[in-house]
């Protein structure tokens, strides 16, 4: 694995600075929820969106680029902010959000010149749709490579095992599932509600290949994805251990934070933790 000059690393940790601070703004103007679980998959998408995607405003609708599905579609602030930064949207497109006639909702709903593939928000979809991705580009011989983030309170719908079930069978070894294991679900503590471990082996048990990581430690992150696929003829899953509200201290493992919106004094406190 090549190891990341410090400057690549400083550089990703600034734009991830500046996607919390972008998502911070547009839950506090909006009074919208989901900060929490925003948070936990800002350096997931700075990784994906700044270093491993092959895909481009220029070529949002080639049929060579890389397909990004956001599965967990209550995360969409932060996949809005990155687009945004990414050049996907303007900042008149990102001032629609969760307004009257704004263009961006609380879900995301397709639009490929916005760079939004699927439409999501109801759990257990987004790997189902990827498997068939990953399919149709092997029917076709494309190259391009399917990449679907999860949340961990997702996996307790059994769509999702479906779909992991027949990815490993056909050995889609071109499509890359990424769970944010922040241990908290909308209703408490993931291994409270359904427990999810020994969670490796259950992956390992349908047929694919995984790896643990640090989903905050950009290194890890994008090791793991360039090392994509783990084996040949076998899909991967990078199980991501994150903090939900991760960045701000009184935010962060709180399951207040998946509803709540900041007030004006709680904004400013987070806002100065990220300046």
């Amino acid at each position: 694995m090549a190891k990341l000059h410090r400057t690549e690393v400083n550089n990703y940790i600034n734009i991830a600075k500046e996607i919390r601070k972008e998502i911070l703004g547009m839950l506090y103007r909006t009074k919208s929820p989901h900060l929490g679980s925003s948070f936990s998959i800002v350096e997931i998408l700075v990784a994906l969106y700044f270093r491993y995607l092959a895909i481009s405003p220029a070529e949002c609708k080639s049929a060579d680029r890389d397909r990004f599905i956001l599965s967990k579609g209550h995360g969409c602030p932060t996949l809005y902010a990155v687009l945004l930064h990414r050049g996907f949207l303007n900042r008149d497109v990102l001032n629609g959000f969760a307004i009257n006639e704004g263009v961006l909702e609380h879900h995301p709903t397709r639009n490929i010149s916005y760079g939004i593939e699927v439409s999501t928000g109801s759990l257990g979809h987004g790997l189902s749709i990827g498997a068939g991705m990953a399919i149709a580009a092997k029917f076709d011989k494309a190259r391009y490579r399917t990449v679907v983030l999860m949340s961990d309170g997702e996996l307790n719908e059994g769509s999702v095992w479906e779909a992991a079930m027949l990815a490993g069978h056909h050995g889609l070894d071109n499509l890359i599932a990424i769970v944010d294991y922040n241990k908290i679900q909308a209703t408490g503590k993931t291994e409270e509600i359904v427990a999810l471990e020994p969670l490796g082996d259950k992956w390992r048990s349908f047929g694919w290949e995984v790896q643990e990581i640090d989903g905050h430690d950009f290194e890890q992150i994008i090791n793991a994805l360039e090392s994509v696929p783990f084996k040949t003829d076998k899909p991967s899953v990078i199980i991501a251990h994150t903090a939900k509200g991760k960045g701000i201290s009184f935010m962060e493992n709180e399951l207040l934070w998946h509803y709540r919106s900041p007030d004006a004094g709680e904004y400013k406190r987070a806002l100065k933790e990220l300046l």
